[in-house]
This record gives structure tokens, C-alpha cells and sequence, in this order.
């Protein structure tokens, strides 16, 4: 069974101006998102900005979540490094908070061969009883999940059960499919590709675009879950104008300043993030008015 189905939110990280983690705001934001119909909250991904946080942040980001979140939805923790052993102990401290899954990267700056992958994940996995989604995204990390690694895992580790895919190579995804027959959790890792991944076989998403548009964004999934392709498909497109402008700097750049736009108040970027540049701030700003939200330049 899947650990969630639907749209679940890549959550930002808030800071206050002093760039402290703030926890109050992400109590805050957990909150909307539940009443808003979000599927579930992955906490500390790319869009929480996992990689400027300490150790000792990362894990009370994970441990206030799962509190604060209190079994309504599925609570997956971003666990990877490009570190096995890193990785192993963000992994078994998260689940011994209660985190009801994990989202684990492949390794990035040093990479791995195919072979590197398979054992990576593979001790990570021993390391805990919990479920984990292995997160492709070869654009942010320079190293590809193979479709034939990917089903090498599923098939051999019983708690690898999914794929967060960000490769955004459709045929990649259905050569995936194809070889797992359909054994996997796939989770559409691009906001503007959730139809075509669930297509495919896909279970839902793991959404930027749901920080700011929760309700729809879970929408666009449970359409077509219940059938309703075409609705889903009129959501999707309705939406890609805005999603193009989330993606026009590096993520969670865009997302962040829409965010503070709309009156979310999360708060500055860390360093190396810097915040957008003028001609795409504008842009964005168009895109969200154009869906008639609300904005405060």
C-alpha cells in the first residue's frame, strides 16, 4: 500500500530575518496545509533547503514536524547525503521521531557508478524498518537513477517502495514502470509533469507548486485518481504558467519569494540563495495575478 496518494508538499523551511529556523511559522504552515487537503508533508527536501541546515536543525525540523502533524497525514523525512553513513544516521534518528517514511537522494558531488547506488541505498534501507522513496533529480545531484537500478532495489530491499521521479524524461519513467510491472510507488518530482507521470502509472506528487496552491494541487491528483482525467488535465495547464515561473531561478528561490508575496511571511533565503532577480520576481508576480491570487509588492 502506498504511503500516501496524491499531493504531497515539499515544505519550505521559514526563517526568521536573523535566519534562525522558525518553528512557529512552520507550525503555522503545517496547519494550512492539513486544512487544505495536502496529502502529505515532506519535510527537509530540496525546498526546505536541507542542504544549509545543521545536523542538529535537520533533525528538530523532522521531530517538530512529525509532533506538530500528529498522524493526520504521512510525515516523510528528506534523509539522503551524499554520505552513506550520513545518511544512515539522519535516516534512523528520523525514525526514531516517528516519521512515517523517508525521501533519500542519490548521492551528489562524488555521485556513485549504478553498482554504488544499488549499495548505498541498500545499507541505508537495512539501517531502518520504515519505507523509503529513493528521489531522482540527476539535474540538481549530476547522478541518474537508472530505470534497471531503480527496479534492481524494489525488487531485492522490501522497504524501498518508491521513486520520486525529477529526471523529467517521460521515456526514462516508463522504461521504470515497464521493469518494476507497476511494483512501485511513483511520485511525480515535477509540478508541471503530475498527468503525464500519473499516466504512467504514477501514484501522485511531491509538489513545490503545493505550498502555495494546496487544495488544487491535490485536486489535479485526486481527479485523476477518481477517474476524471480530463479535469485533471484542465488543472495541470491551468496551473503550468505559474509553475514555469516557480522554476524560473533554481527552486526554492521562486517559491519562497511567492510565498512572502501572497503574506506567508517565511522569511529570507540562506546563503548561497540569493533572491530573484528583478525581471523574474516580475514575472512571477504576473503569473499569480493572471490565477487572480492575491499579492502585496
Amino acid at each position: 500500500m502506498a504511503i500516501f496518494k496524491g499531493a504531497g508538499v515539499a515544505i519550505v523551511t521559514p526563517f526568521t530575518q536573523n535566519y534562525e529556523v522558525d518553528y512557529v511559522k512552520l507550525g503555522e504552515l503545517i496547519e494550512y496545509q492539513i486544512k487544505e487537503g495536502t496529502d502529505s508533508i515532506i519535510i527537509c527536501g530540496t525546498t526546505g533547503e536541507a542542504s544549509t541546515l545543521s545536523h542538529e536543525e535537520h533533525l528538530e525540523c523532522i521531530r517538530y514536524t512529525v509532533e506538530k502533524v500528529n498522524k493526520r497525514v504521512p510525515v516523510i523525512a528528506g534523509t539522503g547525503s551524499n554520505s552513506t553513513l550520513e545518511a544512515i544516521y539522519l535516516s534512523q534518528e528520523a525514525e526514531k521521531f516517528g516519521a512515517d517514511a523517508l525521501l533519500v537522494v542519490t548521492p551528489y558531488y562524488n555521485k556513485a557508478t549504478q553498482k554504488g547506488l544499488i549499495e548505498h541505498f541498500t545499507e541505508v534501507a537495512n539501517s531502518v524498518k520504515i519505507p523509503i522513496i529513493m528521489y531522482n533529480v540527476p539535474g540538481r545531484t549530476g547522478l541518474n537513477i537508472l530505470p534497471q537500478t531503480a527496479a534492481t532495489l524494489v525488487k531485492t530491499v522490501d522497504n524501498i517502495v518508491g521513486m520520486k521521479e525529477a529526471s523529467g524524461n517521460i521515456a526514462q519513467v516508463a522504461e521504470l514502470m515497464q521493469l518494476c510491472e507497476g511494483n512501485i510507488d511513483l511520485y511525480s518530482g515535477n509540478d508541471d509533469m503530475i498527468v503525464p507521470v500519473m499516466s504512467l502509472g504514477g501514484c501522485g506528487v511531491i509538489s513545490v507548486l503545493s505550498n502555495i496552491v494546496p487544495k488544487d494541487t491535490h485536486e489535479i491528483a485526486a481527479k485523476f485518481l477518481e477517474g476524471d482525467i480530463g479535469g485533471s488535465l484542465e488543472l495541470q495547464l491551468k496551473y503550468f504558467p505559474l509553475i514555469k515561473a516557480l522554476f524560473c531561478e533554481v527552486n526554492p528561490i521562486p517559491i519562497k519569494k511567492a510565498m512572502n508575496l501572497m503574506g506567508f511571511e517565511v522569511g529570507p533565503l540562506r546563503l548561497p540563495l540569493t533572491e530573484m532577480e528583478p525581471a523574474n520576481s516580475a514575472a512571477l508576480v504576473q503569473a499569480l495575478k493572471e490565477l487572480g491570487i492575491k499579492v502585496v509588492e
